[in-house]
């Protein structure tokens, strides 16, 4: 199995959070079409677009959030290897609950993928805030604000800045009905 882990240097790229680009849902698209026929093996439903690029009008990180459905982690690790072949490298990032990939580099992030199982808390939850926001624009505002002032105080520090937007995650999920 090949990991082609990035390298710890690969981590400090800085944050950016972007104005929404109306072509993220074609950048998706696109990927989404190699996906299919990379991956198609192991995908149990719809591969779905997430993240904060998939709510129109946010602004977000200019990274495509890729969330690809499995049967299990274990019956889909031979995602791993043929993900790889269109550029993605594995990272063990969160491994008890997904398999975390970027792409091209770490340091030069268009596209991540979340290889997740189908029916999980987790694939229901991200389901969950992409539409709640895409539903309601006042959180999404807020959410940008958030995301705004913590690429601006963790520029540097990935976990730092995805830790500080979990409250707001939790509280946003609880009103719609998540845990």
């Amino acid at each position: 199995m090949s990991s082609n882990k990035p390298s710890q240097d690969d981590e400090n790229a800085p944050i950016e959070v972007v104005l929404y680009d109306p072509a993220w849902p074609s950048k998706f698209e696109e990927e989404r079409a190699v996906l299919e026929g990379l991956l198609g093996h192991w995908v149990v439903a719809d591969i779905e677009h997430v993240g904060s690029t998939a709510v129109p009008g946010l602004a977000a990180k200019p990274v495509i959030d890729i969330m690809l459905p499995v049967e299990s982690l274990e019956a889909s690790r031979g995602s791993i290897e043929a993900a790889s072949h269109a550029g993605y490298l594995y990272w063990p990032y969160k491994a008890d609950v997904m398999h975390w990939f970027c792409k091209p580099s770490a340091a030069h992030r268009t596209h991540h993928l979340h290889i997740i199982p189908f029916d999980s808390p987790l694939w229901f939850d991200r389901l969950r805030f992409r539409d709640t926001l895409r539903s309601n624009s006042e959180l999404a505002e807020q959410y940008a604000e958030l995301k705004l002032h913590l690429a601006k105080r963790y520029r540097y520090d990935r976990e730092a800045y995805t830790e500080g937007k979990g409250d707001f995650v939790t509280a946003v999920l609880a009103g719609a009905g998540g845990k």
